[in-house]
């Protein structure tokens, strides 16, 4: 074994240790915020509640919750979609930027609610300081609370026992914002200024090059987006190139705290679930199930970059893996891994381009979205997309037991499965169907840079990026056109919004049962018999769904390049 090899190994093996080591105590704290145990800032709590009409003991209907989150969600898009069409007439904006596009404003508006953050645009050239505070930062923040409080709903509603009521939206959101994302994005701020990223009003600054010719360098208040845009799963960066711009991400260690905020929310809530249905070895069986896909997607991709391009053997030093499009400061372990991470999480930071992945790590980091971003996935949501693969895993354990299936004590009926399996169309229909009906246009057609398999790649990533609320992109696409702008948004709030309402009926619906107890034939839904069986039923959905189109673009790109052709 190279020493190369063995260097990438320990750092992937640090990252996962410390990522655990972080997500336990996290989870159990997020579980106390949630079931009000927790009340240290009560004070401020009632303060921003009282004013609003919410009651201090405040119970929605599953209906009522829903309706809520949607009702916030549609004004901050409404709030959002007009900072950005009068940035012009509004303060700090000291780079005298104009308006954004309507169809521009649609999209981003759009992506930053539904914690997308897809950006069809370069934010040091197109946005001011206060669009990316007020605008972009806030919905970071508020957009992850949303779904921190959808996933606190889904775990009351199972832990119930013949209730009417899943908690209160009001409730929920404020404490995911005081007590868990607020706290951590200011620390997270406070780390990333010291190790050098700008935090600051200016504009610009201007430096004399080494020739002596004069460059401006953009600035702005970068460290409080980069934090929340980790912690909250958002990935929308302040810079056009993300996280590979060294005012967003400037070391080794920015770049290994940076990775843990991604997963450390998501994976905590496995635990945070565990705990408020009353049986952790809940938790722990859905943390093994995302961990084991996890780590298995981080081989391949780590292994397909190491390999690098069979075409390039001869200009590529041995043993140098494939650097085209990843920074050397990071190199290829620090690119792959973060590109797992972040399409496992609905996050969509990047630190290298994409496009340039090969074919199978290109193949690995889309097939994680168009799984429905369920290894561990964005804040809360990630956990509730999972729940959908459990209800139909217990389905097909119960069919092959011959008993009604039951999970955490509750019958599992037609309702249940019929809303998750409706619920399970919504990636194949933002992937496989928006993305036909661009092919199938000449206009939308012409933002794709390259030919053959690859340029349908670039196609499908946007349009599973999107539907996945995941943001990150092929850097060859061009998604800045009218079609795409406004298609690519429908995709985002259809994936969003598609999904949490149905799992939110669901957990309505489970909360108004009673439990029924364990016997000799209830199927445990806490081994290893169980995770082997979620993460079969996972891949199966996904491979029926997407290997078809899969096949026409990055597979067999992958089997072109074997045979020596390019195109």
């Amino acid at each position: 074994m190279s020493p190369t090899l063995i260097s990438d190994l320990i750092q992937i093996g640090l990252y996962l240790v410390l990522l655990t080591a972080l997500a336990v105590p996290l989870g159990l704290y997020m579980a106390k915020v949630f079931t009000g145990e927790i009340a240290l800032l009560g004070a401020v709590e009632r303060a921003v509640l009282a004013p609003a009409g919410v009651p201090r003991k405040h119970e929605q209907h599953w209906t009522a919750y829903a309706l809520s989150l949607l009702a916030f969600n549609a004004a901050g898009f409404v709030v959002l979609y007009l900072v950005l069409r009068f940035q012009d007439l509004l303060p700090l904006n000291p780079q005298g930027f104009d308006g954004v596009a309507p169809h521009l404003a649609f999209n981003t508006a759009l992506s930053f609610v539904t914690n997308t953050n897809w950006q069809s645009y370069g934010g040091e050239t197109t946005l001011s300081n206060l669009s990316q505070m007020a605008g972009l930062t806030t919905q970071n923040c508020v957009a992850a609370a949303s779904g921190m409080a959808a996933a606190a709903a889904v775990a009351r509603g199972l832990a119930s026992r013949q209730a009417r009521a899943i908690g209160s939206f009001w409730t929920d959101l404020v404490r995911a914002i005081l007590y868990v994302l607020l706290p951590a994005s200011i620390l997270l701020a406070l780390v990333l200024v010291w190790l050098g990223v700008p935090q600051t009003l200016d504009a610009s600054a201007t430096a004399t090059t080494l020739e002596g010719a004069q460059q401006t360098i953009a600035l702005g208040p970068v460290a409080s987006q980069i934090a929340i845009k980790q912690l909250g799963t958002n990935g929308g960066g302040f810079f056009n190139v993300n996280s590979a711009h060294p005012f967003e991400n400037p070391s080794a260690l920015s770049n290994l705290l940076e990775m843990l905020a991604i997963l450390v929310v998501p994976a905590a809530f496995c635990v945070t679930f565990g705990r408020m249905v009353g049986d952790r070895r809940q938790g722990r069986a859905l943390f093994a199930a995302m961990g084991v896909m996890l780590v298995v997607a981080i081989a391949i991709l780590y292994g397909a970059e190491q390999i690098g391009n069979p075409l390039q053997a001869g200009v590529v030093e041995a043993g140098a893996g494939s650097m085209e499009g990843k920074e050397v400061r990071f190199g290829v372990v620090g690119s792959a891994l973060w590109a797992a991470l972040t399409t496992a999480a609905s996050n969509g930071s990047v630190n290298a381009m994409h496009d340039s992945l090969t074919p199978i790590g290109g193949l690995v980091a889309m097939l994680q979205m168009q799984l429905g971003e369920v290894v561990f996935g964005g804040v809360g949501v990630g956990l509730t997309g999972m729940l959908l693969f459990v209800i139909l895993t217990v389905f097909l354990a119960g069919l092959m037991v011959g008993r009604t299936p039951e999970y955490l004590g509750k019958k599992i009926e037609a309702r249940e499965v019929k809303l998750a399996a409706l619920t399970l169309l919504i990636m194949p229909i933002g992937v496989l169907v928006l993305a036909a009906l661009a092919v199938a246009t000449g206009d939308a057609q012409t933002s794709i840079q390259d030919a053959g398999p690859h340029g349908l790649s670039e196609l499908l990533y946007a349009y599973s990026s999107a539907t996945g609320n995941n943001g990150s992109a092929f850097a060859g696409f061009n998604a800045n056109v009218p079609w795409h702008d406004t298609w690519l948004g429908l995709a985002m709030l259809l994936g969003r919004f598609g999904t949490i309402v149905p799992i939110l009926a669901i957990a309505g619906s489970l909360a108004g049962k009673r439990t029924t107890p364990e016997s000799a034939g209830t199927f445990p839904t806490h081994g290893p018999l169980f995770v082997g069986l979620l993460i079969a039923t996972i891949l199966i959905v996904g491979a029926l769904t997407f290997l078809p189109v899969l096949a026409l673009g990055p597979i067999a790109e992958q089997v072109s390049i074997l045979a020596g052709q390019t195109f």
